[in-house]
C-alpha cells in the first residue's frame, strides 16, 4: 500500500525586537503582503487568521459568451432578459493587455453564463495567455462539444485544469436536467481526452467535475465520484442549485440550512464539538440529531459558521470581465437576473465597476470606489435575508435593513453564505 504524505504547507514566522511580524518572502508575495498593505485579522481560540489585502488580485473570470447549445434547467437564462453575444477580438486584446501589465499576474478562467467553447476563439485565446503570461488558465464546460479536435487543441494550448458539469450520472437523469445533452457523448468525450494527455504523473490538463445538486439528483453524487475516476478527475466541486424559476424552488436541498444555528457562530449558543468518526448506519442517526440540536457545530476544530457572511470572491481576490468587456466583482452580478429566495423572486442587478475598453484592469481594480466597495464586504455585518424569511426590501438587492444603501448589497447572496459555490 502506498502512504500518501498529507502534512500541509508550514511557513515560520518571526517577531523581531520591536515586536513586528517578520513572514517569509514567498508567504508575503504569494498573499500580495506588499509594504503598506492592510488586511483584516481574525481571532479564534489559539490562532489569528490573516486575510489576504484586499489590493491582491489572484483571478480573473472571463466570459467569452453567453451563447449556448444546450437549455438547462438549472440556468439563469431562464429567468433574464439579457442580449445574447459574443466577446469580441478587441474587448480580448485590452483583457491580454491589461493583463500584461499587473504584477504579480492573476490566473485566468474561461467560463460565466455561456459555453466558452461556443465561441471559436476560446482556445486560441487560451493558448495566448499560456504562451505570453504563462499563468495558470481553467475552463469549465458542459463537455456536449469536446470533440477530438477540440481536445487536441486544448492540449496543444496548455489547459491546466478542464472543469465539466455533470448533473447526473445516468442517461435519464442527466437529461432531465442539460436539456438537449447525452450523458454518453460527454463521458465518451472525456475518456477520450484523458487518453490523449500523455503521461507523466500530471498530465495537463487535469480534469475537475462540478456538480448542481437537487432533490432529484443527490443520490447520484457517489456515482458521478465514481464516473470521474474512470477519466481521470481529480477535482469535484458540489453547490446547490440557485433556483431561477419557482419550480425549482422545490428542488433545494437547503430550506432549513439558511436557518439552522448550527452554521451560525455565536457567543450566546451553545457550542458541539465533533471529531473525526465513520459516517456510516451506525453513527447517521446520532449525528443528524446532533446536527439539529440547537448547537454551533464546529468539526475536528473547524466552526461550520465559518462561511456565513463571508463574500469568497472578495476574500479570495477575483473579479469577472463580461463578453461585453464590462467589469464585475462576481460573475453573479455580470448580469441581471431573477431567483427565488423564501418563495419569492429576487432580482439581481448587474454591477459594473468599469469597462476594459474604457480603463485598464489595474486601473479597475485599484480605483477607490472599488477598493471601498471590497473593504464594506470584509467588514460589514451582512443582512439577514436568508435567515430571517425576507422582508420587501431582500427583494432586490439594492438596499437592506441594515441601512445598506449602495447598491449591490448582499444580504441575500447565497455564495456568500456558503450555500452555492463555484468551483
Amino acid at each position: 500500500m502506498t502512504v500518501l504524505s498529507t502534512k500541509p504547507t508550514t511557513a515560520w514566522a518571526e517577531v523581531d525586537e520591536q515586536g513586528r511580524l517578520i513572514l517569509p518572502p514567498g508567504v508575503a508575495q504569494q498573499y500580495g503582503l506588499n509594504p503598506g498593505s492592510k488586511v483584516r485579522l481574525d481571532e479564534g481560540h489559539n490562532f489569528v487568521r490573516m486575510h489576504r489585502p484586499v489590493t491582491h488580485l489572484t483571478k480573473i473570470y472571463i466570459e467569452p459568451t453567453v451563447a449556448c447549445n444546450l437549455d438547462c434547467i438549472t440556468c439563469f437564462r431562464n429567468a433574464w432578459d439579457q442580449p445574447i453575444g459574443r466577446m469580441t477580438e478587441e474587448t480580448f486584446e485590452s483583457i491580454l493587455n491589461g493583463l500584461k501589465k499587473m504584477n504579480p499576474i492573476p490566473s485566468v478562467y474561461f467560463g460565466g453564463i455561456g459555453e466558452p467553447l461556443f465561441h471559436v476563439k476560446t482556445i486560441e485565446w487560451i493558448r495566448r495567455i499560456k504562451q505570453e503570461l504563462g499563468v495558470k488558465v481553467e475552463l469549465i464546460t458542459n463537455g456536449t462539444i469536446l470533440t477530438e479536435k477540440k481536445s487536441r487543441e486544448l492540449i496543444d494550448a496548455g489547459l491546466d485544469i478542464l472543469w465539466v458539469s455533470l448533473d447526473g450520472a445516468t442517461p435519464e437523469g442527466f437529461a432531465d436536467v442539460r436539456l438537449g445533452a447525452e450523458l454518453p457523448v460527454i463521458l465518451e468525450n472525456l475518456r477520450r481526452l484523458f487518453k490523449m494527455r500523455g503521461g507523466g504523473h500530471f498530465p495537463k490538463p487535469e480534469i475537475g467535475i462540478a456538480f448542481v445538486a437537487m432533490k432529484r439528483n443527490i443520490n447520484d453524487l457517489p456515482k458521478i465520484i465514481k464516473l470521474g475516476h474512470t477519466f481521470g478527475a481529480r477535482y469535484f466541486s458540489v453547490s446547490n442549485v440557485q433556483p431561477a424559476t419557482k419550480e425549482m424552488q422545490d428542488d433545494r436541498l437547503y430550506l432549513r440550512t439558511m436557518r439552522n444555528i448550527a452554521y451560525l457562530p455565536s457567543p450566546v449558543l451553545p457550542k458541539l464539538s465533533l471529531p473525526k468518526m465513520d459516517f456510516n448506519e451506525e453513527t447517521q442517526a446520532a449525528l443528524i440529531e446532533a446536527f439539529n440540536s440547537g448547537c454551533n457545530v464546529s468539526f475536528a476544530g473547524n466552526n461550520w459558521g465559518g462561511a456565513n457572511d463571508v463574500c469568497n470572491f472578495v476574500e479570495s481576490g477575483t473579479m469577472s470581465v463580461a463578453w461585453t468587456g464590462d467589469v464585475s466583482p462576481c460573475w453573479p452580478l455580470m448580469h441581471t437576473h431573477t431567483s427565488y429566495l423564501h418563495g419569492k423572486p429576487r432580482v439581481s442587478n448587474k454591477h459594473i465597476i468599469g469597462n476594459v475598453s474604457e480603463s485598464s484592469l489595474e486601473e479597475i481594480w485599484l480605483s477607490p470606489e472599488y477598493l471601498a466597495y471590497r473593504e464594506r464586504l470584509h467588514n460589514f455585518v451582512f443582512a439577514p435575508c436568508t435567515f430571517c424569511g425576507g422582508c420587501d426590501l431582500s427583494e432586490t438587492n439594492e438596499e437592506d435593513c441594515l441601512g445598506n444603501d449602495i447598491a449591490p448589497v448582499c444580504g441575500g447572496c447565497l455564495w456568500a453564505q456558503g450555500i452555492i459555490q463555484c468551483p
